[in-house]
């Protein structure tokens, strides 16, 4: 399911979130952004399969290990093995159905 919020609720670099089942969109441009709108449901599995709390846990710890790692919060972001898997298949659109189960592993 698809929300917008107003912009000022969103980091000024970031343009939506996925939090289950949600993509909430700084935008409503967004909506028809295909690459965008893949690499959020990109994240909605990989938050399903960790059962949610699993996911944000580890997203945060690993965060905070690439934060130290590279000393730049942007790097860090880009690096955490959830947002390299979904940033490496969002333009893949057939990636969710071939997807196997923990496919972030790959990416760590």
């Amino acid at each position: 399911m698809i929300l917008l919020v107003q912009p000022k609720l969103l980091r000024k670099n970031f343009n939506g979130i996925t939090l289950w089942p949600f993509v909430i969109l700084k935008h409503n441009s967004l909506k028809n952004d295909a690459i965008f709108i893949n690499h959020e449901r990109i994240h909605l599995r990989q938050q399903a399969e960790l059962l949610l709390v699993l996911f944000y846990v580890w997203y945060g710890i690993e965060f905070l290990f690439r934060w130290f790692q590279y000393k730049n919060r942007l790097k860090a972001y880009r690096n955490i093995s959830f947002e390299r898997e979904a940033y490496f298949h969002e333009q893949h659109f057939d990636y969710i159905k071939r997807r196997k189960p923990f496919g972030f592993l790959k990416f760590l």
